[in-house]
């Protein structure tokens, strides 16, 4: 009884005391709420420059989707480390296994034997691809035009062919352009490079569309490959010693340099766009090629992704090559087995690669040939965020890149 006689009295005080003080027991909320409030205030503070950079970025003109954008605008502000970490471990996760059953037949690329005119002048044709496998597939290696020839040979072969032993379901497109017949042109993005003092139309020039025959993108953007470009007398982002160079030449010709010759391009250039060093050099494989970030620093270059590269053979005409989960290495033995002598990794990861032909049938009839649901087959018929190759059919006199 005592016992809860003095636990009444000690709740009574308890009572009393909250009468007579009513603040009491309700500062430390408040205290607490204040406290919130005021790291809201500064988190929103520290974080608004943020918000305001990512929304101004996304109400842009844009030819990207919303997630890739948003991929971009991350790279381009301080956040490479956290996409990188991020790409790393699911290209680490989606990277294909080795071995597997093997393909029955190769996608469809070019026109088909029956399609192809019997005074094709084949001396002037590349070799055959010589196929990895003891039992190629029908067509494996083998170049089919495009389209139809001019001035007595095509102007643009493409070819497939499986790449590694180890991984008999990795394909590689691959596609040849006759120097003699094609003029290259390098044009700028929307974005990128990002100061050319002169875009055009981000696009192919309506009044150059009736001559145009393939297109395929860039190289690294300059954040990433800090690699310069210039058009037309006009330099973009100055040229950096040391790095692979593709060079168009006024006269029409197309090589690949290891440039030296300082910031700026010579008035004999009609372009030039730069992206890492060489990974092909007098037909060997660079002994600096292996699996640092120095061939592809927003993975690590530890995982395999689609690559993309350009080179040049024996004759001076231009190879194209793209293909799904290659390190640099392997992308460099595509381009030497197709031929390269000299080359150079363009740009990697599987939003980029494109590589599309065109037919002249009432009107521009685009046709995919690197296989990717990231980009339509109209990509570079309208405006497009990043720099890209046009091919077209020569025409006589001097090469400059025409804007329209």
């Amino acid at each position: 009884m005592r016992t809860q006689r003095e636990g009444g009295r000690r709740a009574r005080v308890l009572v009393q005391s909250d009468e007579a003080f009513p603040g009491r027991g309700r500062g430390r909320p408040k205290a607490r709420r204040r406290r919130w409030q005021l790291i809201l205030v500064a988190a929103l503070a520290v974080l608004s420059p943020a918000f305001y950079s990512y929304a101004s970025s996304m109400v842009q003109p844009s030819s990207l989707p919303l997630g890739v954008r948003s991929v971009e605008w991350l790279r381009n502000n301080h956040m490479n480390w956290l996409v990188d970490e991020a790409e790393s471990v699911y290209y680490g996760w989606k990277a294909p296994a080795k071995g597997g059953p093997q393909l029955k037949a190769l996608p469809a690329v070019g026109l088909t034997p029956t399609h192809v005119h019997p005074r094709h002048h084949r001396a002037a044709w590349p070799p055959p691809i010589n196929p990895v496998f003891n039992h190629p597939l029908p067509g494996e290696g083998a170049w089919r035009p495009s389209g139809p020839n001019i001035a007595g040979g095509p102007p643009v072969l493409l070819a497939t062919f499986r790449s590694e032993l180890a991984y008999p379901r990795i394909v590689a497109y691959v596609a040849w352009f006759d120097h003699t017949r094609t003029s290259l042109a390098w044009y700028p993005g929307r974005y990128e490079p990002p100061r050319a003092p002169v875009r055009g139309p981000f696009s192919i020039p309506f009044d150059q569309r009736w001559r145009l025959l393939a297109t395929f993108n860039g190289g690294f953007t300059y954040i990433d490959g800090h690699n310069g470009s210039a058009v037309n007398g006009q330099t973009n982002e100055p040229l950096a010693d040391g790095l692979a160079t593709l060079v168009g030449y006024r006269n029409g010709r197309v090589n690949i340099v290891r440039w030296t010759g300082g910031p700026n391009a010579p008035a004999t250039f009609a372009w030039a766009r730069q992206s890492l060093p060489p990974i092909i050099w007098n037909g060997q494989l660079s002994p600096e090629l292996n699996t640092s970030s120095e061939w592809g620093a927003t993975l690590g270059n530890a995982v395999r992704v689609w690559r993309t590269g350009v080179g040049i053979d024996r004759r001076g005409n231009l190879i194209y090559a793209a293909a799904n989960d290659q390190t640099v290495i392997t992308l460099a033995r595509i381009l030497q087995r197709a031929g390269a002598v000299r080359a150079m990794q363009f740009d990697i990861n599987p939003e980029w690669p494109t590589l599309i032909t065109y037919r002249h049938h009432h009107g521009l009839v685009p046709t995919e040939v690197v296989p990717n649901p990231m980009q339509p087959p109209t990509r570079y018929l309208v405006p497009d965020d990043r720099d890209f190759v046009a091919v077209y059919r020569r025409l006589p006199g001097p090469v400059t890149v025409p804007f329209g």
